[in-house]
């Protein structure tokens, strides 16, 4: 495959500074601002790197979106795929640059490296019939200090245009496709993750989540006990395991309206020809087992003002 992940997302956000003390919360580290953007907040992730930038915006909504590929060849792909859609692109030596009318998302492809990812150890569970773990507390109950994401794993846009959107994505930039749901929204991957981008109907474009990768569920629990130990209004949704990708699943809620995801366990696709597409239908589109997700998950609360163009925060 071409593009091989997500580099990185840029949020625009009302209020700047809550919005950024958030995130280092859930774990991101700050990185020193730029000095041609000093009021950006910018965040790294353990392994991806400079992941997140925070940067005002009259509503809060994804304004970037950067995918990798390794080489000149693929920008010259991309930019070509993206001209028989009759999308305008910027090209650069090292990027291609265009704008998805559904989401409003301007998505930069880019040539970048690699995430080298240092592997986890996989703990030993005990199980009925098989003692993995003798004389010992369990590694998840021994750990201290705070959760730090490895990376940005996706992201979740509503489209106004949602065929539109999926054509930008698939026909254009060149993800694939890994799951749908019925008349509603696709399960798109650059790279060997389940899905990279979700992109979804709705009445308005917007950002529904950002997930990020934790090492195992226990990481899930950890980070999300610590955020709402700080503040419980922030909790939305979890723990659970979705049956779309199977991953373990926490959604907090930042202070301007956006979800963010901690998530471990997902599924990974490495041979396209091994994995056949679903289409999904019902609650199991949603989730394996956990609590039932909240109606704020599913249209968020400030949905309305977002269509009338009067959020402010």
């Amino acid at each position: 495959m071409p593009l091989h992940r997500l580099t990185s997302i840029t949020l625009g956000v009302p209020d700047v500074p809550s919005t950024a003390a958030y995130y280092a919360d859930f774990g991101l580290t700050p990185v020193a601002p730029d000095p041609n953007a000093p009021d950006v907040a910018r965040f790294r992730s353990a392994d991806g790197g400079e992941q997140l930038a925070i940067a005002y915006a009259p509503r809060r909504r994804l304004l970037d979106l950067g995918v990798g590929v390794d080489d000149p060849d693929d920008l010259d792909r991309v930019a070509r795929a993206l001209e028989r859609l009759g999308v305008e692109t910027v090209r650069s030596a090292t990027s291609v640059q265009a704008t998805d009318p559904g989401t409003e998302v301007r998505v930069r492809v880019e040539i970048a490296p690699h995430v080298e990812a240092e592997p986890h150890p996989v703990p030993a569970y005990n199980a009925p019939g098989v003692t993995a773990r003798e004389n010992a507390r369990a590694d998840a109950v021994l750990r201290e200090g705070p959760v730090r994401p490895r990376k940005l794993g996706h992201v979740v846009l509503g489209s106004t245009d949602q065929e539109a959107s999926q054509r930008f994505f698939i026909e254009g930039l060149g993800f694939k496709v890994s799951d749908t749901v019925k008349d509603m929204a696709a399960f798109l991957r650059c790279s060997t993750d389940h899905h990279n981008v979700l992109v979804q109907s709705a009445p308005v474009s917007l950002l529904h989540h950002t997930s990020w990768q934790v090492d195992d569920v226990d990481e899930v629990g950890r980070g999300a006990a610590a955020m709402l130990a700080q503040d419980p209004g922030r909790h939305v949704w979890g723990l659970g395991r979705h049956a779309i990708g199977s991953n373990f699943f926490w959604y907090l809620k930042d202070p301007a309206g956006n979800f963010s995801e901690y998530y471990s366990d997902l599924d990974c696709i490495v041979d396209d020809a091994l994995w056949q597409p679903s289409v999904w239908e019902g609650a199991r589109s949603l989730y394996d087992w956990g609590p039932p997700p909240p109606p704020s998950f599913l249209a968020p609360e400030d949905l309305a003002a977002l269509m009338t163009g009067s959020h402010s925060a």
